[in-house]
């Protein structure tokens, strides 16, 4: 008998400890960073930079930068491979998502209530603002305190910096971008906003858009893949590009030979965060040479890893 209630006894207590496992292992409740837009549903409908009124509601369409540029980095290191900071194989990597004027101009750190970089870039604006540098949290505290582990386990895969900790990188690319286009505003979250709840928002639209635009599988489908061996004519890779986007992308070389970005141009219907994009011709020339051949290197297998999940059927 004493056996037996001895056996009762801990079948019952083990219930109890495996809810308590549970409860330790739950992740940070999980916010949302939806703005509110419920007011742009009586708004016109347009893509940015083709509307014929003037904008209303700054918070339904991006404004005065509503061409959106998508720009991705072909690197081959990071400078950051002893710390685990490694590139994605068969993939090019986010740069950012850029609101130039309709004129091609553009403004940077337009709310330094919300300027995150670490290391200003300029340092200081045209008119003589200087861009105080961050020295508080990195903003990956910020998406952390939201419970999104998700998305910083992308960013952490395909947003990568050289030379820094990708961290850094994130936080230039809100405070000089972010923050001058319309559609991130604090005021579009409504009396409900949390704070730093723009910056989640805007890091998923940065993702969004990226995934838009697979640069690495559509040069690939037609050959065009990194070698050291074999180079490849400015022709050959616009060409690729343009017959699975329908535009021109601005293509930028170093040394006008070596394959080191991409910026897809965009008008967006709606706001940046989830409206469609429209695919236009870029206008700034490439800086890749038109009569040399083009090198699309390899990178060092050190330099970076798999982030893909291949199945075999």
């Amino acid at each position: 008998m004493f056996v037996v209630s001895l056996y009762v006894s801990v079948l019952l207590v083990l219930p109890s400890l495996a809810e308590a496992d549970l409860v330790s292992r739950k992740q940070a409740p999980v916010f949302s960073s939806i703005p509110d837009l419920s007011t742009c549903v009586s708004q016109p409908s347009f893509f940015s930079c083709e509307n014929t009124t003037v904008i209303e509601n700054t918070c339904c369409s991006p404004t005065p930068g509503g061409l959106v540029l998508q720009t991705q980095f072909w690197s081959t290191w990071t400078g950051l491979e002893s710390r685990g900071q490694l590139l994605p194989k068969d993939s090019w990597t986010i740069h950012g998502l850029w609101p130039d004027n309709c004129d091609g101009s553009f403004e940077s750190y337009c709310d330094l209530s919300r300027q995150f970089d670490p290391a200003p870039s300029p340092a200081t604006l045209e008119d003589g603002t200087v861009i105080p540098p961050w020295t508080g949290p990195g903003i990956d505290t910020f998406v952390k305190a939201f419970g999104r582990d998700d998305l910083l386990d992308f960013m952490e895969k395909y947003w990568i910096n050289q030379g820094a900790p990708n961290v850094d990188f994130w936080g230039h690319e809100f405070s000089k971008h972010a923050t001058c286009t319309s559609t991130f505003d604090v005021s579009c979250y409504g009396p409900s906003y949390k704070e730093h709840e723009d910056v989640v928002n805007f890091f998923d639209a940065v993702i969004r858009a990226f995934k838009q635009y697979p640069t690495f599988d559509m040069l690939a489908a037609v050959g065009i893949v990194p070698s050291n061996t074999t180079g490849y004519s400015l022709a050959q890779i616009q060409q690729a590009l343009v017959s699975q986007t329908g535009a021109l992308p601005f293509l930028g070389c170093t040394n006008h030979t070596i394959l080191s970005e991409v910026w897809y141009f965009n008008h967006v219907f709606g706001t940046e965060q989830y409206g469609a994009y429209k695919h236009l011709d870029t206008t700034t020339a490439s800086t890749c040479s038109t009569n040399q051949t083009i090198w699309y290197y390899e990178r060092a297998s050190s330099s970076e890893r798999e982030v893909r999940k291949h199945h075999r059927h």
